[in-house]
């Protein structure tokens, strides 16, 4: 029997460690076998709805490719060009969207950031309304809190190029100048997920880099389940010190809908590149990865190249970045035929 058929994902944190184990071994069966799996027609006929508030670079193209893969069809799209209720306009409440689509399509797949939002949290309650209605999964595609898809990737990556047993291996998780103004989600979902599945995680960022508390909490109580560590440092040779795996990763102040409201999006963003670019020794480069223990280095892209990481580092025989955003087909091939494949 299937425990994962019709249930959501809007965060790993949601799922116990067995159907994550069962996801992740899918995973690397469609991987191994991508074109002839006993699954691959699972979603015949099928549709997979994508929303899409934010742009994306990889994810309408492997959500895409992954529905064709599994025989069915995912279809592209924006709430910007439906009658959606929201504060400012008119249009179908999401109770009303959720019930109708549900007898449309096998799944729904929301992509909310916080350039859509006007408070952090936002995103979040939006992907949990839509499941409290809907009759058919509701997957996170990256909101503003979490990104599981993305969280899986990481982990199937680390599993090709470190082994399975990953218990004691370090990851730093490491804040990097950048421009792009990031996104907590796929910091906070890998923090949680790899502290869940035992690795002993260092989160490391400069003060005013804070990020969700609640999160942090749960990536303690993960880490003393797991009888496995999860520290917060300020600084960087305690931080690449020994790492297994570095994730350098640019993200915003916990002041950014702050900055929001009072410059609007465009303003804000200008504020958060302007603090950051103060963080010049905040970039993985070969000095920092000679501290470690040859470490991976990786990243969800897209990638803000010498700035969050060097060419040398990003391009060179230590990288897994390319694996990683492969590995989002495979992942969400799992998860579609494990909560909305047919039976």
């Amino acid at each position: 029997m299937n425990s994962l058929y019709g249930k959501d994902l809007i965060t790993t944190q949601d799922w116990s460690v067995e159907e994550l184990e069962k996801t992740l071994d899918l995973s690397f069966e469609f991987k191994a076998n991508r074109y002839d799996h006993p699954l691959n027609n699972c979603l015949d006929r099928r549709t997979f709805f994508m929303f899409f508030y934010n742009p994306s670079v990889r994810t309408r193209q492997s959500f895409e490719a992954a529905a064709t893969e599994l025989g069915g069809h995912a279809q592209f799209l924006e709430p910007k060009s439906m009658r959606l209720k929201s504060a400012k306009t008119a249009g179908e409440t999401v109770q009303d969207a959720a019930e109708v689509m549900s007898r449309y399509a096998v799944g729904i797949g929301i992509r909310i950031l916080e350039t859509a939002l006007e408070t952090y949290g936002q995103g979040d309650e939006l992907l949990r309304e839509y499941a409290q209605y809907a009759t058919i999964p509701i997957v996170s595609m990256a909101h503003d809190r979490f990104h599981p898809c993305q969280g899986l990737a990481d982990v199937m990556g680390y599993r090709m190029h470190a082994g399975k047993n990953l218990k004691g291996k370090k990851l730093v998780q490491v804040w990097a100048k950048g421009a792009l103004v990031r996104s907590w989600s796929s910091v906070q979902e890998s923090i949680l997920l790899n502290s869940r599945l035992g690795m002993d995680v260092t989160l490391a960022h400069p003060k005013g880099y804070e990020l969700d508390p609640e999160v942090i909490k749960w990536c303690e109580e993960n880490a003393q389940r797991s009888d496995s560590t999860f520290e917060i440092v300020h600084d960087l040779e305690e931080a690449y010190k020994d790492a297994d795996i570095v994730y350098s990763r640019n993200w915003m102040t916990s002041n950014f809908y702050d900055y929001v409201a009072k410059d609007n999006v465009d303003g804000a963003k200008s504020k958060e590149i302007q603090l950051a670019s103060k963080y010049d020794d905040w970039i993985c480069n070969k000095e920092w990865m000679s501290m470690t223990n040859n470490a991976l280095f990786t990243h969800c892209g897209p990638v803000d190249r010498n700035a969050e990481v060097t060419d040398e580092v990003c391009d060179g025989p230590r990288s897994i970045v390319y694996d990683v955003a492969e590995n989002r087909l495979h992942v969400q091939k799992a998860i579609m035929a494990l909560t909305m494949g047919k039976q």
